[in-house]
């Protein structure tokens, strides 16, 4: 298990560092969501939000108008912050993902080597094909609703989780 204790309550997330920092980005219109089928990287074969690793010197916006570029060769639109996820890993891993949401976009959609697009009605997003995290916070995001969100996974299973309503300053 890696010394990582299993439940949230065990870890101290005020002097919590992660391993990464990373993005999602959602855009949503006229009461769908784009999501993408993922096919490299960590979540292949998941469906997701465009997004991913943070680099070096790079803002998290930054990043994830990047991420969108290069998954999906579209530039996203109206992007705000939307809320905060913290992820660890028993293998020690950890995550610190800003998620956000924009409301459309520069461009053409097109598949790239990572991921295609799927636009999605908000009332039919693929839960089951996605991470079991997602079912727990995606509802505050697609309300406008601040939040953080905390999670211990052992590889795909999520074995602890709480998410709370939480206001977006700072992001």
């Amino acid at each position: 298990m890696g010394g990582v204790p299993r439940p949230l309550s065990g870890i101290d997330w005020a002097s919590w560092l992660p391993t990464e920092r990373a993005t999602l980005l959602f855009v949503l219109r006229d009461g769908e969501i784009l999501l993408i089928n993922k096919k490299t990287g960590m979540g292949a074969g998941k469906i997701n939000g465009p997004g991913g690793r943070i680099d070096p010197g790079e803002s998290p916006l930054d990043g994830a108008v990047r991420e969108v570029r290069e998954e999906l060769c579209v530039t996203p639109t109206g992007v705000r912050p939307a809320g905060e996820l913290y992820f660890q890993f028993v293998d020690g891993y950890g995550m610190h993902g800003i998620v956000f949401t924009a409301t459309g976009y520069e461009g053409e959609l097109c598949e790239t080597h990572e991921a295609a697009p799927l636009w999605t009605p908000v009332e039919a997003i693929p839960y089951d094909r996605m991470w079991a995290d997602d079912r727990l916070w995606i509802p505050l995001m697609l309300e406008g609703r601040g939040f953080k969100g905390y999670f211990i996974f052992d590889g795909d299973d999520m074995l602890d989780a709480r998410v709370e309503e939480a206001p977006l300053e700072g992001i």
